[in-house]
């Protein structure tokens, strides 16, 4: 204004072109309001700077007019040795423009020298006859930083130990201050709050004066009652506030723990978090600004509150520490003992540092904020530690010497360099054996295994999701290797117990002998090895549990073949005759043995504790994932044990097979001389009863019922191949050759005399003979009244001998019975349908023919001249009766023939067992010797109903049209194999007729 004494400044705003001061004057007007104006000069501010701190900013210029004016200032600057401030532009504002009401416009700066514009400013104006109270509050700020900056330099206070208490004087001047610009207690505070908090950067002031404040200052905050200026002057504050608090955090460690002192600051600290944590952060206020946290990392939503950036505070104060840790352990050397000390050494520090955490920090930072200290730290901690323990621990059970031995033997078993460097294992007792790892890595783990617990205490509900709560697991590799010596070792002493088992039974009371007790002997020391390890982790005792059931299993297995060697050769008798198989006790004692240690796996399992870990399974993880684990174990232990009952009933089948030569000739010959003075079914029967008897005696249920299984099983195969090289001409003597091979030439047992029996072609009463010679066995040895047929193959032997064993006219029938079959499982018919009714009225069949549909086309012109003849099956029961025939319908493939048969039967042909009516339609050629074959229905007796109703009101019944496609049949291959008979001949050429232009019949 025209009073040039009336000037005021601004603060200064660093390095921009679009300042924001929001600063408010208050400027007094003389009476002539014509005259005077408003003069604003905004000016850009250049610090007392050398010229070497002027070059440094040679890289911070941009383009030439920045470049040229640096050089200006560097000029200057060598030759003054200063740099005065530049003049940006001026703007003046005359008083008469301004209305009674005020305005806020933009201005234009303007300079002499220039041309164009120097920018726009944006002010508020208004007049007033009293004094503004933000230019009251304004200057108060001002009076109270100028008092406060001459107290610290005259009281040379320490740092973090001014608590507020000005001098005598100072404070008179600042209460007067107060008094006359009329500022309410709040309004003071926020005063001094912004005043405090912009000097404590330079000059740390103590943090119980910040509480002080806010306990002033929260309440009228969160109520509203401050303006929105002094609002954002409060944030800009706690901006200037935060990073000494968050830097108090990170430093904890320099200062000396549980010090009155430094415990006293930290709960202010924390107490300034919280109130500040309470409130509402404006959306435009940055509270973390990047330039300032540097170390910070941002999260999701772009806005991180208090809590978050004190979490991250803690967690960058013990990454430091673990960084200066290692700088101040450094590992003297390279090799695998010094790096494990260092190791050692490294997570014992840690630990120390979590101690004094939990034992002075922890209450204080849970109390005031609810903020888990200790538990931050460790988790930083565990993931640091994990990530520089896991790669040597693995490396280091790498290195150790692995075991090397063939599958099945302990003949070649020998340690990669030994346990400590020995060429060879030795023979020490298995339970003294120790684990392949030095001291030093056992101090490791028990290093890591307390620091686990020290975490399992401070995160009771959540520690599995540590890193290091799977450090097991990097020492997989040493135990794993424990657990194979102790499988060889176990794999040794079971063969030298089978080598030594006489095959005797120990007691009456048990059918076992020495070896099985030997063995489940060995079991129970695997598991003593297991307990006395004690792994922690409930995973790994999974994977260990599964892996000594594996093991187990192995030595099962590894149990049963040398059990199975050592009765290979017994039982062989030899006489002048023959030589045979003889079922002997050595070889029940040896099947016992196997399924004595077989019945021991599961009760095995339950003592290797593994439903406590499906329990711990259930509780750390989801009740899924622990069911989902109790199945795969489970399986595991099914698995195991199927093994050792295959291996079983491996040593049957082995026993059985050696059987079978004696049991088919003793079979044959019955057959073929059954009904003769002959003793050969005496001679089988024996012989199975004696072996069978010795079996039922020493062998337990289950295993003779295998036995049994077994018997029946290879006797069907047998059997089965006699029935198709009776069938199939062109591939008889492969088959003999295959038969001789499997059931003669290995037992070496009479060849010569059983290729005999199986190299020609059977008469049907010689497989009647053998079916009722199966029957007779079966029956002796039924076990139980159980289901004879156990086996699949023997029921389809048995059928097969039944059928071979028919004549040529209950052949025939059966394949009438058999397309009568295939007739009622087509569910769309494509040869057409034919309707029928049918009725019996005591010993008459009536018979009313209806119509045909969709008749396949048999003539030139696409239609059909067809007609219906019925006959009745088995025709030798039905020779005498007459076979009615429909008349023709000339040209129709939907002919309606409409017409009603009445035939007297017997009184036996009216009950005959399986009775067809047999209805054939064929189209009527004149110019043929014969007529053309259409398709062909089946009705079976048991589908009429015996009714003196009329037929009419009778259902009427759909019979698909048929032909025959693709015969495979066992009837029609019954039949094939019959070229002798003269009646199977002529069948098998009337159904060739049926199929003109085809083979009818294939041998393959």
């Amino acid at each position: 204004m025209s009073n040039s004494s009336h000037r005021y400044n601004t603060s200064v705003k660093s390095s921009t072109l679009n300042p924001v001061w929001e600063e408010y004057f208050s400027l007094p007007m003389r009476e002539n309001l014509q005259e005077d104006s408003l003069c604003l000069e905004v000016w850009d501010f250049d610090p007392a700077e050398t010229v070497k701190e002027k070059m440094t900013k040679m890289f911070e210029v941009k383009g030439v007019k920045g470049f040229r004016k640096l050089m200006k200032e560097i000029a200057i600057t060598a030759s003054y040795g200063k740099h005065d401030n530049e003049l940006i532009g001026t703007a003046n504002i005359p008083l008469k423009s301004i209305p009674a009401s005020g305005m806020t416009m933009w201005f234009n700066l303007s300079k002499k020298s220039k041309l164009r514009r120097q920018g726009v400013v944006k002010v508020r104006l208004n007049f007033s006859s009293e004094k503004n109270s933000q230019v009251a509050a304004q200057e108060h700020r001002h009076l109270l930083r100028i008092m406060l900056l001459h107290e610290l330099e005259n009281s040379k206070v320490a740092p973090y130990w001014w608590c507020g208490n000005f001098s005598g004087p100072a404070e008179a001047i600042l209460t007067q201050h107060v008094a006359q610009s009329g500022l309410s207690p709040t309004e003071n505070a926020l005063a001094q709050w912004s005043v405090y908090c912009s000097l404590t950067v330079d000059h740390p002031l103590s943090f119980a004066l910040f509480n002080m404040l806010l306990e002033k200052i929260t309440k009228p905050l969160q109520s509203g009652l401050i303006k929105e200026e002094d609002v954002k002057l409060f944030w800009d504050g706690a901006k200037k506030l935060l990073p000494t608090c968050f830097g108090q955090i990170r430093k904890l460690r320099k200062k000396t723990a549980g010090d009155n002192t430094v415990m006293k600051t930290l709960r202010e600290v924390m107490k300034i978090l919280y109130k500040l944590s309470m409130l509402d952060v404006p959306d435009s206020v940055d509270l973390f600004p990047s330039n300032v946290y540097g170390w910070l990392r941002s999260n999701d939503n772009g806005r991180l509150t208090i809590h978050e950036v004190l979490n991250q505070a803690a967690i960058q104060g013990a990454s430091d520490w673990f960084v200066h840790i290692l700088d101040n352990n450094e590992c003297k050397d390279k090799t695998e003992e010094s790096r494990l000390q260092h190791l050692i050494r490294v997570i014992q520090l840690v630990r120390s540092d979590l101690q004094r955490a939990i034992e002075y920090h922890d209450r204080v930072f849970i109390e005031v904020m609810n903020f888990p200290y200790s538990k931050a730290l460790y988790g930083l901690y565990e993931s640091k530690i994990a990530s520089l323990v896991e790669p040597e621990v693995i490396e280091v059970c790498k290195s150790l010497k692995r075991l090397n031995y063939s599958e099945g033997s302990t003949s070649s078993v020998h340690l990669a360099g030994g346990l400590d460097g020995a060429t060879g294992l030795g023979a020490p007792r298995v339970e003294d054996e120790p684990l392949a790892m030095g001291t030093t890595l056992f101090e490791l783990y028990l290093a890591l295994q307390r620091f686990l617990i020290l975490g399992q205490g401070l995160n009771e509900t959540d520690w599995s999701s540590y890193a290091i709560s799977k450090f097991h697991w990097w020492f997989f590799g040493g135990v794993a290797q424990w657990l194979d010596i102790a499988a060889y070792k176990a794999l040794t002493r079971i063969e030298k117990a089978v080598d030594l088992d006489p095959l005797t039974v120990i007691d009456s009371s048990v059918k076992y002998s020495s070896s099985a007790v030997d063995t489940l002997q060995i079991f129970y020391q695997i598991k003593i090895f297991w307990t006395q390890l004690a792994w922690p982790d409930v995973e790994g005792s999974y994977t260990f549990v599964a892996k000594i059931i594996d093991d187990i299993c192995r030595c099962c297995v590894f149990y049963s073949d040398r059990m199975s060697g050592r009765v290979d050769n017994a039982g062989r008798v030899s006489t002048v005759f023959e030589e045979r198989f003889e079922v002997t006790s050595e070889w029940c004692v040896a099947i016992n043995n196997i399924d004595y240690v077989r019945q021991s796996l599961e009760p095995f399992v339950e003592e290797l504790g593994m439903d406590d870990i499906i329990q711990r399974l259930c509780e750390c993880k989801s009740p899924v994932e622990a069911q989902r684990c109790k199945d795969t174990l489970q399986c595991v232990i099914a698995n195991a044990i199927d093994t050792v009952k295959n291996k079983i009933v491996e040593i049957l089948e082995i026993m059985v097979k050696k059987m079978m030569p004696s049991i088919t000739r003793f079979l044959m010959e019955g057959a073929e001389l059954l009904h003769q003075d002959c003793s050969s079914m005496d001679r089988v029967m024996r012989y199975l009863e004696a072996n069978l008897d010795t079996l039922y005696q020493q062998l337990n249920n289950d295993n003779f019922s295998r036995t049994l299984d077994i018997v029946w099983e290879q006797l069907g195969e047998v059997l089965y191949e006699l029935i198709q090289a009776n069938l199939e001409k062109e591939k008889l003597a492969t088959r003999i050759r295959l038969l001789r091979r499997r059931y003669f030439d290995k037992n070496k047992v009479s060849p010569n005399s059983n290729y005999l029996l199986f190299r020609k072609r059977r008469p049907p009463s010689f497989f009647s003979n053998l079916h009722e010679c199966l029957k007779i066995m079966i029956r002796s040895f039924r076990q139980d009244n159980k289901d004879i047929y156990s086996s699949e193959t023997l029921k389809r032997v048995e059928y097969l001998l039944k059928l071979h064993g028919m004549e040529t006219r209950e052949l025939i029938h059966q394949y009438h019975l058999e397309r009568w079959q295939e007739q009622q499982a087509i569910n769309e018919p494509k040869m057409g349908i034919l309707t029928v009714r049918a009725q019996f009225i005591e010993d008459n069949l009536k018979l009313e023919i209806l119509n045909a549909r969709n008749l396949v086309a048999t003539d030139s012109n696409g239609l059909c001249d067809s007609y219906v003849r019925v006959g009745l099956l088995p025709e030798d029961s039905f020779a005498n009766v007459m076979k009615p025939k429909t008349q023709t319908h000339n040209k129709n493939l939907f002919p309606l023939y409409d017409e009603m048969f009445l035939i007297p039967l017997s009184h036996e042909q009216r009950r005959v067992r399986d009775g067809l009516l047999h209805f054939v339609i064929k189209d009527k050629d004149m110019f043929s010797m014969s007529n053309t074959f259409v398709g062909e229905a089946y009705l079976g007796f048991g589908d009429v109903p015996d009714t003196a109703a009329p037929i009419t009101s009778l259902q009427q019944q759909h019979l698909p049209l048929t032909r025959p496609s693709a015969i495979d049949g066992d009837a029609i291959k019954a039949l094939e194999s019959r070229q002798g008979d003269k009646q199977a001949r002529e069948f098998l050429k009337k159904q060739r007729q049926k199929m003109p232009g085809k083979q009818f019949f294939s041998l393959s």
